[in-house]
């Protein structure tokens, strides 16, 4: 069966088939990198490492590019707030996120590149869309790009241009012909001697935030690539700017195909650190092991809304033990490739194929430990881990999660204890400091007395 996948451009379910045979480019938005991050960010991460997984499981090749905004208005005000550098900040939080991607079972990307290194390709590209009459330079040094002279605009999100201005609230200032205009290059204030900028033929200034996806998309993954994803928050303005600007400078189709995760929401409202109820990734850690809030992520589609509470972790807790106690019935078999001709992992590829369709294949999960539990079959729980493997499930120990330790290593655990109280004796403190973040991230307390380090599961 052919994967499908539905586009946001659209609006259709469409047979996928990548540009360069049997290799996939993909660009997903990443972190705006001034604090930890939260669940929601969580849900983007795990949703597009499952797609990831998957096109590989299905024997693609795939170059999977997540940036990193390090350079953003809430970045300034953050390391302005704490008394440190914002080189400091971003790096302490790219570490941060690091830890709770890790935690969570989230592959690397090929590439996570930063803003700030990519600079030089923002205004190569700010240089041409003005070449194009795409770009103006407003009077007091911003330059902007003019949306009414881009055709296309709009295609995204489903609105006229008509449409989007009558939305519009914002009257026309700094210098914009319209108010849907957007900033390219933010021009520095005199103002402000200090703030962070870069010298340009634009004079002296810093990126807008739209600019920076697409040249780093263009970059890394060239002006026309498979897919490009990211929460359904971004869809408008940031992804139809993207657009925009790209097809604006390069002429040609930025991303064929569109995804875009649903959101978290608490009491029915959007997660979000602007409403102020969100939970951190490393919080939740603290109550509910990793695995079990990678599986309440991932038995629901990636487009649907997911309502968070402690009832649908521990419920998410009990339906991954029972996952865990199939695994745990038989004597463990080797690692197998997947037959796909067989019947579950037939039918469990039909489910992913049919736009990443989760929920429909963590059912077959249920379906095949039930039949490990009577047949005691140890090629079927082979099977079941490996088909768990795709979802980046069930790779722990059976008996330790059972138990309540999760996926928890007590002989890795150790180590970083023993490698801290190193660190600690050398007198590097913050090595100590980033051992004990990064067990935090795992859900794991240490708790320090004169006789020694002892560790719990916070």
């Amino acid at each position: 069966m052919t994967l499908r996948i539905y586009n946001t451009l659209s609006r259709e379910l469409e047979a996928f088939a990548p540009l360069e045979p049997g290799h996939v480019r993909m660009y997903v938005c990443g972190m705006t990198v001034y604090d930890y991050c939260h669940l929601g960010h969580a849900r983007s991460m795990i949703a597009f490492d499952v797609v990831q997984r998957w096109l590989r499981a299905s024997g693609l090749r795939v170059t999977y590019v997540r940036n990193v905004t390090d350079i953003d208005d809430k970045i300034i005000r953050r390391a302005v707030e704490n008394g440190e550098s914002i080189r400091s900040l971003t790096t302490r939080m790219v570490h941060a996120l690091h830890q709770d991607a890790d935690a969570l079972g989230v592959e690397r990307p090929t590439h996570e590149p930063r803003a700030t290194e990519f600079v030089p390709q923002m205004l190569r590209m700010i240089a041409t869309l003005e070449q194009k009459g795409l770009a103006y330079r407003a009077p007091g040094g911003d330059v902007n790009f003019a949306v009414r002279k881009f055709a296309g605009y709009g295609k995204l999100s489903g609105k006229s241009l008509d449409e989007l201005h009558a939305g519009e609230r914002v009257a026309v200032l700094d210098g914009k012909e319209d108010p849907l205009d957007f900033v390219l290059w933010k021009s520095a204030k005199e103002s402000e001697p200090d703030e962070v900028k870069w010298r340009s033929d634009f004079g002296p200034g810093r990126p807008g935030w739209h600019i920076e996806c697409s040249a780093m998309g263009c970059e890394l993954l060239g002006e026309s690539f498979d897919i490009h994803g990211g929460g359904a928050d971004l869809q408008f303005p940031h992804h139809e700017n993207e657009i925009a600007q790209s097809e604006g400078a390069s002429g040609r189709t930025f991303a064929r195909t569109w995804m875009h995760n649903g959101f978290i929401n608490v009491d029915n409202e959007k997660m979000s650190k602007s409403l102020g109820n969100f939970f951190t990734i490393r919080d939740v850690l603290k109550v509910f092991d990793a695995e079990t809030v990678r599986f309440f992520v991932v038995r629901a589609h990636y487009r649907s809304p997911l309502n968070y509470s402690d009832v649908h972790l521990n419920d998410a807790r009990a339906s991954l033990k029972r996952l865990y106690t199939a695994l745990d019935s038989v004597r463990p078999a080797p690692a197998i490739a997947i037959d796909w001709s067989q019947p579950h992992a037939a039918r469990f590829q039909t489910a992913m194929n049919e736009d990443f369709g989760t929920p429909e294949a963590v059912a077959v999960l249920f379906d095949l430990a039930g039949e490990v539990n009577r047949s005691r079959s140890a090629e079927l729980a082979a099977l079941l881990r490996a088909l768990g493997g795709c979802l980046g499930l069930l790779q722990g120990d059976p008996k330790a999660f059972l138990q309540g330790g999760g996926d928890v290593d007590e002989t890795a655990i150790r180590q970083k204890i023993e490698q801290r109280a190193e660190a600690k004796r050398s007198r590097d403190f913050a090595g100590a400091d980033r051992i004990r973040d990064e067990l935090a991230a795992q859900g794991i307390v240490l708790k320090d007395s004169p006789t020694g380090t002892t560790w719990e599961r916070g």
